[in-house]
This record gives structure tokens, sequence and C-alpha cells, in this order.
């Protein structure tokens, strides 16, 4: 059959999405980027946040119709929606024919093929899907990046979150499987590999691995010298003295440090359920700093937290001032009555959310531009993507994470997507930065 996938969410989510392609193509089935043309649809949906959610829900409705203008026959939604609402989604989307949660991945190829006497619903606890193993194929989405996921689930109760119940405890995936995948993606031309879970900092915590992150890192980085390595989704009780010196001390591994903070009033941060005050985090951030001086820092709050105060904004607000990350995601908060900080007082009203989002994210928008503009003069290696116009492509430095941070746009005449160039930046804007190639 010809299949078409959809990946909504996080990098998480992508790596789900090309194991389960790899899976069907294993099968024998034909992979499609065209929805008309498809047999049978597969989304892989998010639902972390209600923005996500209504995302999540537009596309399922959208692709449904194809059902009845185009040559889909059956519709499979996959992933965190279904998960996280079971059969009440199932009851409230009767476009759909089969509904597979986070547990159900590996059973793809059955619900694309099984005929319609098999249940629609497949939810499996979690915990019951193990990490990928050695030998299990991906079809990736580019050639030259790929995320490599390093461990599945989470063992915190941040009373935001839903993540634990949608994915289960913390699963790390054996160390000699993670580099056996690192291996073959190399060997296939990957110049990138951005490793991801979702607390990658606490890599192999489960296992009784001692700093296994840096372990990591190490046995990666020996792979080859020419390929990137950078980790996303940090989380700052875990990162530990070994693992700031292997992102800072490897040569081919991004001294870029991800760290979702979410907060910096202790008082928010204690009813979001994170163990640290600001005071650790200026600690944490000022450490890296004095030991790598050039690292980019990258993280994401949340505001409107039930029963945050002005006073509360001023504290984030100064934080980020004195912190200056170079990349930062801002987030309002996104309530729902499943979460525990639904039960908390005070909420704070939506539009009173978005005016702080926007006071942080103005602030945020000159903090990026002034760090960028010292970069004008310099000459990078720059991790060339794809051409965007004539004489002109994008690609990235080892500051810009893919999807997440900006680019660099270089102007020259004829280049390879896939591989690095020398680059003089000529000038800076808030989040992207303009160069000319350096020709040897």
């Amino acid at each position: 059959m010809k299949i078409h996938l959809v990946s909504l969410g996080c990098a998480r989510n992508q790596v789900d999405t090309e194991s389960m392609t790899g899976s069907l193509v294993a099968a024998g089935h034909v992979i499609t980027t065209e929805a008309e043309e498809a047999d049978v649809i597969v989304i892989n949906t998010c639902s972390f946040i209600e923005s996500a959610v209504d995302e999540s829900i537009d596309t399922i409705l959208a692709l449904a119709e194809l059902k009845k203008t185009g040559a889909c026959s059956r519709l499979v939604v996959a992933g965190c929606l279904p998960e996280r609402y079971q059969k009440d989604i199932a009851a409230s989307l009767p476009e759909v024919d089969r509904f597979i949660g986070t547990g159900a991945f590996d059973q793809i190829v059955r619900a694309v093929e099984a005929d319609q006497t098999v249940d629609t619903c497949l939810f499996p606890d979690p915990d019951a899907l193990a990490p990928p193993v050695k030998g299990s194929s991906r079809v990736l989405s580019q050639s030259h990046m790929a995320y490599l996921k390093i461990a599945e689930g989470c063992d915190r109760h941040c009373t935001y979150c839903i993540i634990p119940r949608l994915r289960g405890r913390q699963k790390s995936r054996p160390l000699h499987q993670v580099v056996d995948e690192a291996r073959r993606l190399i060997e296939d031309g990957v110049r990138e590999l951005v490793l991801v879970a979702q607390e990658t900092t606490a890599y192999g915590s489960d296992l009784g691995m001692r700093h296994g992150l840096a372990v990591l890192l190490e046995k990666l980085a020996d792979i080859s010298k020419d390929v990137w390595l950078r980790v996303l989704y940090g989380h700052p009780e875990s990162i530990d003295d070994e693992a700031i010196e292997a992102l800072g001390g490897l040569p081919n591994v991004c001294s870029y440090f991800d760290i979702p903070v979410q907060h910096a009033s202790s008082r928010v941060l204690r009813n979001m359920g994170r163990s640290y005050t600001r005071s650790d985090l200026y600690d944490l951030f000022g450490k890296i700093r004095a030991r790598i001086p050039d690292a980019s820092l990258r993280s994401t709050l949340i505001v409107g937290f039930p029963g945050e105060t002005g006073a509360d904004i001023d504290t984030l607000l100064s934080f980020v001032e004195k912190v200056r990350f170079d990349h930062l995601g801002v987030f309002t908060y996104s309530d729902a009555d499943d979460l525990p900080s639904h039960r908390l007082g005070d909420h704070v009203p939506a539009e009173t959310a978005r005016e702080r989002y926007e006071l942080i994210m103005s602030r945020q928008a000159i903090i990026a531009e002034d760090n960028n503009q010292t970069h004008i003069g310099k000459t990078l290696s720059v991790l060339v993507e794809e051409a965007s116009e004539e004489n002109l492509y994008t690609g990235r430095t080892w500051f810009q994470a893919p999807e997440v941070d900006g680019v660099t746009y270089v102007r020259a005449t004829s280049l390879q997507p896939g591989t690095f160039s020398r680059v003089h930046i000529t000038d800076a804007y808030e989040y992207d930065l303009v160069g000319e190639i350096i020709t040897p």
C-alpha cells in the first residue's frame, strides 16, 4: 500500500515517526509524500499543550476528508493524543479507523494492515514499549542530520506536565545500542547527530551508570571527528560537572547547553514541582560560563502559571537580562483538568499571560540580536542545509540547533547541502546571521 505519514510535535516524535516509517517499508509498503495518493494516512500526534492538541485534531479532520476525495481507505492516529484521551478521543473522532498509543508504535504494521475485526484502539502500557534495539530501521526525514533518541519516559513529577503519564518512567537505552545506531547513521552520511530524550542529562541513571551522558558523549565523539554532536532537553538538576566538561571539552561536541528552566521565581518553581531555586540557576549558568566562556545557552520558560504574580515576572525578567541566553523559548501556561497544576489557585487570565509572554520575548529579542552582533567579522563553520534562492543557501553554525533556533544565510554560487563550509559573517539580526563563503 501507499502510505503517507505526518509527524507533529517535538523531535522525539519525529524519531518515532521515522521508526514507524522504517517498519512499514520493511513490511513492503511504499511511502508517499502526497497525501492525496495514499491508501493509508498515519498521523503521529502531540498533546503536550492545548495548542498542540488543537493542531493534532485540525490535522486529523483535514486529512480525514481524503477518505472522501482521495485514495485513502484507512486513517491511523498514533502517539500522545490518543494516549492521553484514549476512549474519549476515539468516540469523538469516528473518521479515524485505528488509534495507537505511545506504547504501541511497534504495532504500526498491524494497525495499517489488520482488517476491521481487530480492536480499533491499541493502548498498552507505555512502559511495555522498549527503547529501539539494534537493527531497528528508520527512514530519516533529512539525510545530513538525525535525532538520536537515547532514552524514553521521565521519572519527574512536574505539576504542569503530562509526559510521564504518556511515556512512562525513564528508560535509558543501553550504551552499546546508542553507539551502534550512531555509527550506522554516520556511515549513512549523517553529519550532525542531535541527542534527545525527555531528560537527556539523566541518561543512564536508571541503568546504574555514573555520569552517563558524559560517558556516552565520549563514546560517540570517538566514532568520527567530522560529525557534530549536539544535546537537547537537559535538566538543571541532572546536568553534572562531567557532562559540562564533555560538552565544553570534546572538539566535535557542540558547546550548546539546552537546559529548560521554566521559571526563575523560587516560589513558582516550587509550585511547578521543580526542586531548584533561582540561586541554583544563577550558580549553574555562572559555572558553565566560567568553564566555557563561549558556550551557547538555550532555555525555555513558562509564563502565566497559576499563582504567578507581577513580582514573579519582574524576577523572571531580571533573570533573563542577567543570564542573557543566546536562545530562549517562552510558552504561556496551558491548563487542563488532568494536570496537578489545574488544582492550584489564582489562575492567571489568558490576556495577562499573553502580555507577560510578549514582555519577555521582546526583551529576549534585543538580547539575542546583541549576542548575534558579536559574531560579525568571525569565520565560522556552517553546516549547509539547502539552497533558498539563487546564490543563497541556508545552514547552521554550532550554536544554532535545527528547527528551534535561527539560521545562517550564506552567499555562494555553488554549495552542496549536507557539507560543512567556512563562512565569514557579515551581518546579524535578532535570530539569523548572514555571511559569505570563504573559498579555499
